[in-house]
């Protein structure tokens, strides 16, 4: 059973942080959205995964993120001063995308993020990486995620090899 919270705050101003970096909102995407969700999820993309054929142009991901993603998926955006610095996408118990904006990374972002995800599917949740990008498989395991499948790439558009991860409550 999913909840059903439509904003996720720490605090209750929201605006949890620290004086050194601008306090981190946790909201639901809103259609004005979209377009900096999909920046942040060109960058990231580009940065965590250089060698990986990307299988859409950055003209077809700002579509994807405008007209299907944050209009009729479970779209969430961590913002900082009203920016968008990082995307998670759910779907159903699915996490389906997580970006963090590269200068964010390292910051505990994307640990909220998951953080919420487990909140939002508390039987438990699956996600996809590819087994190049070794920064987000130690994330997710270090999150109590476990590598449950592995394939060639050849169920995915990149055609990269990529591992299912699994995370049940309550497993070691």
């Amino acid at each position: 059973m999913k909840a059903t919270k439509t904003d996720d705050r720490d605090d209750p101003t929201g605006r949890a942080g620290h004086a050194d970096r601008p306090a981190l909102v946790l909201r639901r995407a809103v259609g004005s959205d979209a377009a900096e969700a999909a920046e942040v999820w060109l960058r990231s993309y580009a940065a965590a995964l250089p060698g990986v054929r990307r299988a859409h142009t950055d003209d077809e991901v700002r579509y994807w993120f405008r007209e299907l993603l944050v209009p009729h998926r479970e779209t969430w955006v961590a913002t900082a001063d009203g920016t968008v610095v990082a995307v998670m996408v759910l779907d159903g118990e699915e996490l389906d995308q997580l970006y963090v904006d590269p200068p964010w990374r390292g910051r505990g972002v994307g640990d909220r993020l998951v953080d919420l995800a487990k909140r939002r599917g508390p039987a438990g949740l699956e996600l996809w990486t590819f087994r190049v990008n070794a920064p987000a498989r130690r994330f997710y395991e270090r999150h109590g995620f476990v590598a449950a499948e592995h394939t060639d790439g050849a169920r995915n558009e990149e055609r990269e090899p990529d591992v299912r991860y699994v995370w049940l409550p309550g497993a070691p």
